[in-house]
């Protein structure tokens, strides 16, 4: 089953920033993951949102989202965008319900 990463991240130094980016796309090519969506300029529909970037990805599977995450060529990049900004992140499940959008209560 799918998994997204749904990221909020303002960033805060942007040249410490761009060195994550900068390392982003060369680690990210090893993994099966999709980048489907990076806004810094996303119409805002409901409430308030304060991040400077917002990020969506897809893998396969969760073991495919986690091996990608926790890999130490990840982590070595990561440490520029936990020094550059403050990132909120989640991993939800690909949708499973019926085509109502309803899932069956048992």
């Amino acid at each position: 089953m799918s998994v997204y990463i749904i990221a909020q991240i303002t960033i805060e130094d942007r040249n410490t920033y761009n060195k994550y980016d900068d390392g982003f796309f060369e680690v990210w090519q090893k993994y099966d993951g999709e980048v489907l969506s990076v806004d810094e300029a996303p119409d805002i529909l409901e409430g308030d949102w304060t991040a400077t970037r917002s990020v969506l990805l897809r893998f396969p599977s969760k073991d495919a989202a986690m091996a990608w995450a926790t890999s130490p060529e990840y982590q070595k990049i990561a440490q520029h965008r936990l020094a550059g900004g403050v990132t909120r992140s989640i991993m939800v499940e690909g949708f499973q319900g019926d085509i109502k959008g309803k899932p069956e209560v048992q």
